[in-house]
């Protein structure tokens, strides 16, 4: 592709931008040209473009998935199939959620709780989508092995691809299942659980932004009737696999902190239950040890 065409290509990507979300919208292009051309993100910006630009799509693909962005509010990362999240450029498919920052957050949580001692040993990742959660504990404690579950088998795929990325097959297992179903052979053997599940209530699914509603996938944003129901089985259930001492850490909605510290202490079975605020100074997640 010519210099001049594509500068043509990028006035009408522009143009089709709507105006109160110019700015943030230019940001994706310079991200979604960058992933699909030879072009860093500065070149973008400078428009330094040398006389022939290698498309890695047909004109008309981009074409016509950058209108996607916008006539179908399709997420810029299942446009691009990548997620930058943390220090990882994670694949994406519509059948994973798009991690966020939150969970970013989380991992950090993780870090500053654990203590050396019990960096190590079987550490779970119950829901995990693309993997994120399972590849970030991974790198973050050298001596765990994380074992990653998902009740979808096309999540289970990207999850895989993602471990595969990062070369930690040796250090990440996979399981399709219902939460701690394909893990029965671990219990009392865990130090860590680390769980991102589906927590808001499903009369408010319809009320989230088209991006997530209409192309996120339901079975990671509905947490049934109160946003709960996967939190209620995961804290009744974690003692079961937790060994002494061993951590659960669950990402929750802002508004959920007080409801599940009571469910959570409500079992007796944690000595210690805490809801830490994000960066954001929500309550966004749960810290227990089992007794």
């Amino acid at each position: 592709m010519s210099s001049e065409a594509l500068q043509a290509w990028w006035h009408w990507a522009q143009a089709i931008i709507p105006a109160p979300e110019r700015e943030s919208g230019l940001r994706e292009l310079k991200q979604f040209l960058s992933a699909f051309t030879q072009l860093s993100p500065l070149d973008i910006t400078l428009r330094r473009f040398p006389p022939q630009i290698h498309l890695k799509l047909p004109l008309a693909e981009l074409q016509e998935r950058w209108q996607r962005r916008w006539q179908e509010r399709v997420p810029l990362q299942y446009l691009i199939g990548v997620a930058h999240w943390h220090d990882l450029a994670l694949f994406v498919t519509p059948s994973v959620l798009i991690p966020r920052p939150e969970t970013e957050e989380l991992l950090e949580v993780v870090a500053a709780t654990v203590p050396p001692w019990q960096q190590q040993g079987h550490w779970l990742d119950l829901g995990t989508g693309s993997g994120a959660i399972a590849i970030g504990l991974a790198r973050l404690f050298a001596a765990v092995l994380v074992h990653a579950v998902d009740c979808s088998p096309e999540a289970f795929e990207v999850a895989q691809m993602n471990i595969q990325k990062y070369a930690l097959g040796d250090r990440v297992r996979c399981y399709v299942g219902s939460w701690f179903d394909p893990l029965t052979h671990l219990q009392g053997q865990v130090q860590g659980i680390v769980s991102n599940p589906p927590y808001i209530p499903t009369s408010l699914v319809a009320t989230l932004q088209p991006e997530v509603q209409y192309h996120e996938p339901p079975l990671a944003l509905d947490g049934g009737a109160d946003g709960l129901q996967a939190i209620r089985q995961i804290v009744a259930t974690a003692p079961d696999y937790l060994q002494p001492q061993g951590w659960l850490f669950i990402e929750l909605m802002a508004t959920q902190g007080e409801a599940v510290a009571a469910l959570t202490m409500a079992t007796q079975a944690y000595e210690r239950v805490e809801i830490r605020r994000d960066l954001s100074g929500h309550d966004r997640f749960l810290v227990a040890q089992r007794v």
